[in-house]
């Protein structure tokens, strides 16, 4: 008997529910033995169950049963070589975290957490089930990315090379959020029925040059004159209109192109966003003391203790002295402080928000964060062009993602051969 058909005996003999005419019952077996693992002929079937109803809802083809139970079977074998990695190496996920990605989950499929709970279950499915898949899930992914990333080496040339291609120039391209509004009228219509049209137009452009929102400008559909369109999403350039390739990248977000007439009528475009295009942010350069609240010093103690940090600055004593002698921030201590030049977004929110309202030269407020208690000294601001920098970041994730799937796919065949597997 070859694997395939034991594999199938395997499968069937374990759903055996009730009596059967033998001396002894069957009602689970191994089916693969996996290093320091088993896989149990229970969760193979439980597997293919639900691989079948995720197929059937997407309206998928199901494969034959022999190949279906022979794949599954290969993916909780890699899952297990996968899981022991993770164990070896003390991957957690806690259930904090678990909870924020079934949230995700949920909020993907536009559903509240209730909402999803019974939507599995009206599909067979068990919600704890699939909250321990969804950990495993993530445990495997904390494995993978940490041998996987390691493996990955990408040059500097290689950036370059990528984006003087063709399908560097296309990744890099700007990207315009475009909503479309259209007045259709006849190639061949009246001059009396045009410059009716016309005059329509014109009014909704007047409403908005006065300040008026784009889609509250635009008549609703009972009104003499219906315009059709709406949102376009997201089009890089290569995939905007003709009509609109010229007129759109001349648009700054919020505004509306002049009426563009075609055969199909008179056209309003508005750019909502862009991204892509010429990148300058401001930055800010800071230094900064962390008090920590600790088994020995308790959240107002830190508070008091980083106030009067500040208090003495203020009258005179110098921040890196202090921070050098103070701080608690092992990255920054030793330097003053320094933080260099940070970005937009770079800094925790409540951190930034406080390094935003302190001006040139000036001690920001005690400000509590995730780490603690802060005291910040702006030092400069500047504009700065993230352009290129944008560009070659864009381009070089590219690149690391298109050699991240080649070597997870070499890494996934390794630990295969590597591993201990005996089929039974």
């Amino acid at each position: 008997m070859n694997t395939r058909i034991l594999l199938r005996a395997g499968l069937i003999a374990a759903t055996l529910i009730g009596p059967v005419q033998a001396a002894t019952e069957i009602r689970d077996q191994v089916v693969a033995i996996v290093d320091d693992d088993i896989i149990m002929a229970s969760e193979l079937r439980e597997r293919v169950g639900a691989v079948t109803v995720n197929l059937e809802a997407r309206g998928v083809q199901l494969p034959p049963e022999e190949e279906l139970i022979r794949e599954t079977l290969d993916h909780l074998i890699l899952e297990s070589i996968q899981l022991q990695l993770g164990k070896r190496a003390g991957v957690r996920i806690s259930d904090e975290q678990l909870n924020s990605a079934v949230q995700r989950m949920a909020t993907q499929n536009r559903m509240t957490l209730e909402q999803f709970r019974e939507a599995l279950e009206e599909r067979g499915q068990s919600y704890e089930a699939m909250r321990e898949q969804v950990r495993r899930d993530m445990i495997i992914q904390r494995v993978q990315a940490g041998n996987i990333n390691q493996r990955i080496q990408i040059t500097e040339d290689e950036v370059g090379n990528f984006i003087a291609t063709q399908e560097g120039q296309t990744l890099i391209q700007p990207e315009f959020h475009l909503i479309h509004a259209l007045l259709p009228i006849a190639p061949d219509a009246a001059s009396s029925e045009v410059s009716a049209a016309s005059a329509q137009v014109e009014a909704v452009m007047k409403r908005i040059r006065a300040g008026e929102p784009f889609a509250q400008a635009i008549p609703a559909s009972n009104s003499p004159y219906t315009f059709s369109g709406g949102d376009l999403g997201w089009r890089k350039l290569d995939d905007l209109p003709s009509l609109f390739s010229d007129i759109v990248p001349q648009l700054k977000p919020g505004q509306t192109a002049d009426p563009v007439r075609s055969d199909s009528g008179f056209h309003l475009v508005f750019l909502e966003a862009v991204r892509g295009m010429e990148e300058v942010v401001t930055q800010t350069k800071a230094r900064h003391i962390l008090i920590k609240p600790s088994e020995i010093m308790t959240d107002s103690q830190a508070r008091e203790l980083i106030a009067k940090l500040r208090a003495r600055i203020l009258a005179g004593e110098d921040f890196s002295e202090l921070a050098r002698e103070y701080s608690e921030d092992i990255g920054s201590a030793q330097e003053g402080g320094e933080l260099g030049w940070t970005n937009p977004g770079q800094m925790v929110p409540e951190f930034e928000a406080a390094m935003a309202r302190t001006a040139v030269d000036q001690i920001s407020d005690p400000v509590r964060t995730q780490f603690g208690w802060h005291i910040v000294k702006v030092e400069g601001r500047r504009e700065q062009d993230m352009t290129d920098l944008a560009t070659r970041s864009k381009a070089m994730d590219y690149v690391h993602n298109r050699k991240y799937q080649e070597e997870l796919d070499a890494w996934l065949r390794q630990i295969r051969d590597e591993a201990f597997v005996d089929i039974k």
